[in-house]
Formats: structure tokens, sequence, C-alpha cells
């Protein structure tokens, strides 16, 4: 009874938000709308880190990178080839995966700081390429004048700040709805049983770094997704759009909402975005400081994210779970694996 209460308190709240993006464009002015198809696009890439981060168990601070290849890969199509977003969608996250795949190799078999380390590292590499690679990425200077977007053959340009964030929270919710059905599948099963217990899916033969590859492209391409999102939205990239800063704010925004929740990482990369932009006007040179403390207040007082806080409900003197019950959730994921 409990969780069916709680399951719809939260479909409640998730329909309201939906409720409250699709009207924000008629409730705000064109500045603040442009802000929010960015915020946006970069909650997307928070998604992509929940599913790596709380999913599949591999902590990342490199998301920018898949995310930046994507970018660069819509500009590019949008400039020189075709201004069809589907086109440019479809490309970016092909290249947000592609880069994904080639880093496999490096992530996948890694853990813990480590793997932190090493997405790091990924990132920044990706940023030096960009800054360096004038040819194509305009340099430090970035790309600038890119052409407006068309969503389908035989429609009008995006021509509006409300139109694109209009796009943008259509392609968000799609892709969002699309990771909900896959970690309901098998394959999400597999992911949060090897997160809770890895020796224990090993032994019970599933191939646990084909599974964890297969998280890291995917994650990939929703990044590279996010990218042409950012570019509809701005109609200019550069380098700086995928700094380290941008990498720790949405590790920051996946560990307020929940690891482990997609629309928790979603909601709350998008809080610490606007949060950010807001302190910035407010406290100059303090909001980085406030970000901080927020985010250590959070790890201290809800270690599990907003999302997965807990009240406790159970009266003083009743009796604690049973023996019998699991006690664990890798216990339970396993379980219904079995099953």
């Amino acid at each position: 009874m409990r969780g069916e209460v709680i399951r719809r308190v939260r479909g409640g709240i998730a329909a309201l938000v939906l409720v409250g993006l699709v009207v924000a464009p008629w409730v705000v002015d064109d500045y603040t709308t442009s802000i929010l198809a960015r915020t946006l696009a970069l909650a997307l890439v928070g998604v992509s880190v929940a599913l790596l981060t709380g999913v599949a168990g591999m902590p990342t601070l490199g998301q920018t990178a898949p995310y930046a290849a994507g970018a660069y890969a819509c500009a590019v199509v949008g400039s020189r080839v075709s201004d069809v977003g589907v086109v440019q969608l479809v490309v970016a996250a092909a290249a947000g995966a592609l880069l994904a795949a080639l880093t496999v190799p490096l992530v996948v078999h890694a853990r813990g700081v480590i793997v932190l380390m090493i997405t790091l590292a990924i990132g920044e590499l990706v940023v030096v390429v960009l800054g360096r690679w004038r040819s194509v990425t305009g340099g430090t200077d970035g790309l600038a004048g890119i052409p407006a977007v068309r969503p389908f053959w035989g429609l009008p340009a995006l021509a509006s700040d409300q139109a694109r964030y209009l796009y943008a929270l259509a392609v968000v919710a799609t892709l969002i709805g699309a990771v909900l059905v896959l970690l309901r599948t098998r394959a999400g099963l597999v992911l949060r049983a090897g997160r809770d217990d890895e020796t224990r899916l090993r032994a019970s033969g599933h191939r646990v770094a084909l599974h964890l590859s297969g998280a890291h492209i995917a994650a990939g391409a929703i990044a590279g997704a996010a990218g042409s999102l950012l570019v509809v939205a701005q109609q200019y990239i550069s380098p700086a759009d995928f700094g380290f800063d941008t990498s720790a704010l949405l590790l920051l925004g996946v560990v307020i909402g929940g690891t482990a929740s997609v629309g928790g990482a979603l909601v709350g990369a998008a809080l610490v975005i606007a949060v950010r932009d807001w302190l910035f006007g407010v406290l100059p040179g303090h909001a980085p400081l406030v970000l901080g403390a927020l985010f250590v207040a959070t790890v201290y007082l809800l270690p599990t994210g907003v999302s997965r806080a807990r009240v406790r409900l159970r009266p003083a003197g009743a009796p604690a779970l049973r023996s019998d019950q699991p006690a664990t959730h890798d216990q339970a994921t396993v379980a219904e694996l079995r099953r």
C-alpha cells in the first residue's frame, strides 16, 4: 500500500512538472525560454551520467566528451549538409556513441576512483582537441551562425526561442521515455545487479563487461543527442561549453537528484544549472562555494538523493523487517533475474 501511494505521488509530481515545462514558454520571456532550452540539453546529459553512475555503477566525469562530439557533429552537418532536425539528431547520437565505443577498453574494466580519473582525462582531452582543430571546430572561437533547424522535411525552420524550446522538450521527453522502458527490461536488471554485486553476477554466467560496454555506448548516444539540442538552442558552440566545470556540475546534479533515479537525475541536473545561473547574478564570484556547500549537505543529509529520500513511518516499538525479507537491493535484483 505504501509503495503504491509513493508511486502515485511521484507520478502526480512528474505530471505537474511536465505540464509546467509545456506551458513555460508562454509564461516567461524569450531570454528565459532560451535558458530553459539549454538547461534541457544539459539535463539530458545528466540522464546519461545517471545511467552510468547510478544504474551501471561506473561513476563518470567525462560525459561532456560525447556531448561535445554530438554537438560539433550536429553543427558541421547543419552548416554543410542538412538543416533537418531528425538528421542532425541521429548524426549527433551516432557521434556520441562512436566516441564512447572508442573509449570502452579504457573505461569498462576500471572501477571506483580510477574510472573517474580516466573519464575526466577523456573529457579534458576532447576539449583540447576541439580547441586546436580549427579547420573543423573553429578552435577556441567556436562555430557561429549555425542555421536554424527544421524538425522534419517540409516543415518550417524553428525561428523563435519558443519553437526551439518545444523541440528540445519533445526530444528530451522521447529519449527519457525510451531510457525508462529500457531500464525495465532484462538489460536494466542486469546492470543493476552488476552494480550491486558484480562477483555474484559473474558467477551466474553473465558477461558483465559486455553489458557495461552497451551501457557506456548508450549513454554516449544520449549525451551526443543532447549536444544536438545545445546547437539548436543557441546556434553557437565553443570548447568552453564542455569544460570540467560542466562535468562537475552534472555529477553534482545527479548526486542531488539521486544517482539511481533517471527522473531525479534530470531534475537535479536542471536544478543545479538553474541555481548556478541565478547565483552568478546574485552572488558574483561565490556561486561555486554555494554549490559546493549544497553538495556536501546533500551527501550527508540525503545520501541516496532527493528522489529516494525516505521518511521513517514505522512507529516506535513496531517490529523490524523479518530475517527472511531481502536485506539489500542486490539480493532482490538477482532474485528477479533468476525468475
